[in-house]
């Protein structure tokens, strides 16, 4: 089992805090990576998860990309941390918790992109103004940051 079900099997369903890393990965053409989530059902979000014990946010980002796209990340910059009561979740089955988003910007990374069918759906690049309907809410914001960031 790894850290998250030996949390929840000590405190059930209650609130917990989490911490977890995405990446925004862009390509040569400036295309941003997505990935449409199996959970929540169809919705779309960049790649990432939450970090397990003794991980770094950069582990934990390059991992969990590796896990669901195949591609190796290079450098990685962050771009902010997000937090707060926006950020409280109810998962399907009643667990709850707040999640503390560490988000990267990655442009250097190597391998052939492959869909992750335990997770997703679909994955692919969009260009920044073909951005897919049903981003999750609170990668919405996260992406508003990195356009102001880049002044686009």
């Amino acid at each position: 089992m790894g850290y998250v079900e030996d949390l929840r099997a000590l405190v059930g369903q209650r609130p917990v805090i989490l911490v977890g890393a995405i990446v925004l990965l862009v390509d040569e053409n400036e295309r941003l990576l997505l990935q449409q989530r199996k959970h929540p059902a169809g919705r779309w979000s960049f790649p990432g998860g939450l970090m397990e014990l003794g991980e770094s946010g950069e582990d934990t980002a390059r991992r969990e990309v590796r896990e669901e796209t195949s591609l190796e990340l290079g450098e990685l910059r962050l771009l902010n941390a997000y937090s707060g009561p926006e950020h409280f979740l109810t998962a399907p089955n009643g667990d709850q918790y707040y999640v503390v988003t560490l988000a990267y910007v990655g442009r250097d990374f190597r391998g052939v992109l492959k869909v992750n069918d335990d997770e997703s759906m679909d994955m692919r690049f969009f260009a920044l103004d073909d951005i897919p309907d049903g981003l999750v809410t609170t990668h919405r914001r996260i992406l508003a940051d990195y356009v102001a960031q880049a002044g686009r």
